[in-house]
C-alpha cells in the first residue's frame, strides 16, 4: 500500500500541476451543467435524470483526455523503464496511477453537487435515486479510466491513445443506444444482433439501470470485472517490458 500511495501522490501532483486538467474539468462541468439546466427549464421536473442521460456522451472525449498521457508519456520520455527499476511491482504502479485518476474523476463529479443542492432547495428530489445515479456515473468513469490507461500503455503517442480510447468508449456507449440497436436488429431481424450486442457488451444498459435506481449484482459486476480486466492487461504489458 505504501508503494501504491507513493505512485498515486505523484500522479495527483501531475494532474493538479497541469492547467489543462483544470480547463478540461471546467469545460466538462459547464457542458454538463448547461445541458441539465436546459432540460430542467423545459421540463420543470425536480430530477437529475437529464444530467445522467447526457453524462456518458460527455465522458466519451473527456476521460480519454485524462488518460492519454498516463503511460504514453512515460514511454515517450523513457521514464517507464525507470519506474520499473524501482522496488515496486507493475501492479502497484498500475493501481497507483488508476487510483489517482479515480480520485480526480470523483472530485470532478463532486463539482456537480450544486445541482443537488439546488434541487433540494426547490423541492424534494429522490435522494436515493440521485445517489444511485452518482454510483453509476462513478462506475462508468472507472471503466473508461481503466481501458483508457490500458490503451495508453500500448503506444508512445498521446494522440493515438486518445483516439483509441475514444473509439472504444463510443463503441461501448453507442452499441447500447436504442436507435443503433434498432438499425442493427433491422439488418438481421431473426438473430437481432443489435439487442444481443447491447445486452452482452454495451455499458449503457448497465449504467441506465443505476440511473433508474436498480443496483443489481449483474450491473455492478459488469463494471467491476471489466475494469479489473483492463487493469490486469495493463500490468501484463508492463511485466513484458520489465522482463
Amino acid at each position: 500500500m505504501a508503494g501504491i500511495r507513493l505512485v498515486a501522490r505523484r500522479e495527483l501532483g501531475a494532474y493538479f500541476d497541469s492547467p489543462i486538467a483544470y480547463i478540461t474539468a471546467a469545460v466538462f462541468l459547464v457542458l454538463a451543467g448547461t445541458s441539465f439546466m436546459n432540460s430542467f427549464f423545459l421540463q420543470g421536473v425536480i430530477d437529475m435524470t437529464p444530467f445522467y442521460e447526457t453524462l456518458p456522451y460527455l465522458l466519451i472525449p473527456f476521460v480519454p483526455a485524462l488518460t492519454m498521457r498516463t503511460w504514453s508519456e512515460e514511454h515517450a520520455q523513457g521514464t517507464v523503464e525507470l519506474l520499473l527499476t524501482l522496488p515496486l511491482q507493475p501492479l502497484q504502479l498500475v493501481i497507483g496511477k488508476y487510483g489517482a485518476a479515480l480520485l480526480y474523476f470523483a472530485l470532478i463529479l463532486a463539482g456537480s453537487l450544486p445541482i443537488v443542492v439546488m434541487l433540494s432547495w426547490l423541492g424534494a428530489p429522490d435522494l436515493g435515486l440521485i445517489l444511485s445515479g452518482y454510483l453509476g456515473a462513478f462506475l462508468l468513469g472507472a471503466l473508461f479510466l481503466a481501458f483508457g490507461q490500458f490503451l495508453s500503455s500500448l503506444t508512445h503517442n498521446q494522440i493515438v491513445a486518445f483516439a483509441l480510447a475514444t473509439l472504444l468508449a463510443c463503441f461501448l456507449v453507442f452499441s447500447g443506444h436504442p436507435s443503433v440497436v434498432e438499425v442493427i436488429d433491422g439488418l438481421a431481424p431473426t438473430w437481432q444482433p443489435g439487442t444481443v450486442m447491447a445486452d452482452a457488451i454495451s455499458c449503457l444498459p448497465h449504467y441506465e439501470a443505476f440511473v433508474g435506481g436498480l443496483i443489481g449484482l449483474d450491473h455492478l459486476l459488469y463494471f467491476l470485472l471489466l475494469s479489473a480486466f483492463f487493469l490486469w492487461l495493463t500490468q501484463v504489458g508492463l511485466r513484458r517490458i520489465q522482463y
